[in-house]
């Protein structure tokens, strides 16, 4: 995908230079205290909108991407699993940078930082929040003021989410590609001095998202000649605080290209108007907190001893909770046992196609 093309690959969307995101369906925690990474419970699908030029909006289109059905309320997170080479993603949330707080640039920055360096990131929870926190992405309406865009510019224009991918210039990526080929060589050495059998043979990885969300009915007949009217739009508002840092570049930032590689814009769409637009059911409703506890499945907890965690900007530490707009969440907490918390850590298909924003 050297041409900077963005594709959709079953329910990931595979960015130039290698980059995979899934958007993750997850439990949304409680606005007050500091939790567990919550588990992950199925992807969200993904649809190209222009395949629906009769039904989406007009501005949607002009924007390109791919949109996404969520529940209001309902807490996401970005998975960057299966991506294969070093690249600096740009998050943004109603053109707000996740990482930063800043506006939206077209490059990566420094002071304060303004993108995650993958793969070394292997996910993305909600904004950067505080010393080893982020706040839960948690998908509101936009013109309450809950969305982190309104906090953050006073204003709810954009909604959804945004990708930018940027590569490594062409001598940090021979560079890279060069101590790859070493430490293949060095690991291929080592399977050859091992004893043949059980001993040495890979193991499965472990998936930070355990369990899937139940696959929702066929497809219903998109209305006939519906013509294209205002979205419901959706932006991401903060929930609850976790345990999990934003790493800090340890490479120079010279080290990255300073035109990006890919872009896409992600819309957020109820589930009435996923089924008017796309005449597909949308996914069942989130999957109730206490009732998953009380299961005793599983939290998770991920540390690294050799990161450096980003420190949390103004702009995003200011940032309030969705509850402050839309009340207080009566959905009953209980929090996991000690047991239940696991450690973790020490393409096909047509473009995407890209618009105006």
């Amino acid at each position: 995908m050297a041409d900077g093309t963005v594709r959709i690959d079953g329910n990931s969307l595979l960015l130039p230079g290698g980059v995979r995101v899934r958007f993750i369906r997850t439990l949304r925690l409680p606005e007050t205290g500091t939790h567990a990474l919550p588990p992950g419970l199925g992807e969200f699908p993904l649809r190209r909108v222009e395949e629906y030029p009769d039904t989406v909006p007009a501005e949607w289109l002009a924007r390109g991407g791919v949109m996404l059905p969520v529940y209001l309320r309902e807490a996401m997170w970005l998975s960057f699993g299966g991506t294969t080479q070093p690249a600096a993603l740009q998050v943004g949330v109603g053109k707000v940078c996740a990482v930063s707080g800043k506006p939206w640039t077209p490059r990566p920055a420094r002071d304060p930082q303004n993108y995650v360096v993958l793969p070394r990131q292997p996910w993305l929870d909600g904004i950067n929040s505080g010393k080893g926190t982020v706040r839960q992405f948690v998908a509101v309406p936009l013109g309450l003021g809950a969305t982190v865009e309104g906090q953050v510019t006073g204003e709810e224009v954009w909604g959804g989410v945004q990708l930018q991918s940027f590569p490594l210039n062409d001598a940090a990526l021979h560079a890279w590609r060069e101590e790859q080929r070493r430490l293949a060589e060095v690991a291929e050495r080592n399977r050859n001095m091992m004893p043949s059998g059980g001993y040495g043979a890979a193991a499965p990885m472990m998936s930070a998202a355990p369990g899937s969300a139940a696959q929702p009915g066929g497809p219903v007949p998109a209305p006939a000649g519906a013509p294209p009217r205002a979205p419901a739009a959706m932006g991401l508002g903060v929930g609850g605080s976790m345990r999990q840092e934003v790493y800090r570049d340890d490479r120079p930032l010279s080290d990255w290209s300073t035109t990006a590689a890919g872009r896409v814009f992600v819309h957020l769409v109820t589930p009435p108007e996923w089924r008017r637009i796309t005449g597909e059911a949308p996914p069942p409703s989130p999957v109730d907190r206490a009732a998953y506890t009380r299961a005793g499945l599983p939290w998770f907890d991920y540390y690294d001893q050799d990161a450096a965690d980003l420190d949390p900007t103004d702009q995003l530490g200011a940032v309030k909770p969705v509850g402050d707009w839309l009340g207080d969440d009566h959905t009953p907490w209980q929090p996991p046992s000690p047991g239940q918390v696991k450690p973790l850590g020490d393409a096909p298909g047509k473009p995407v196609g890209d618009g105006d924003w």
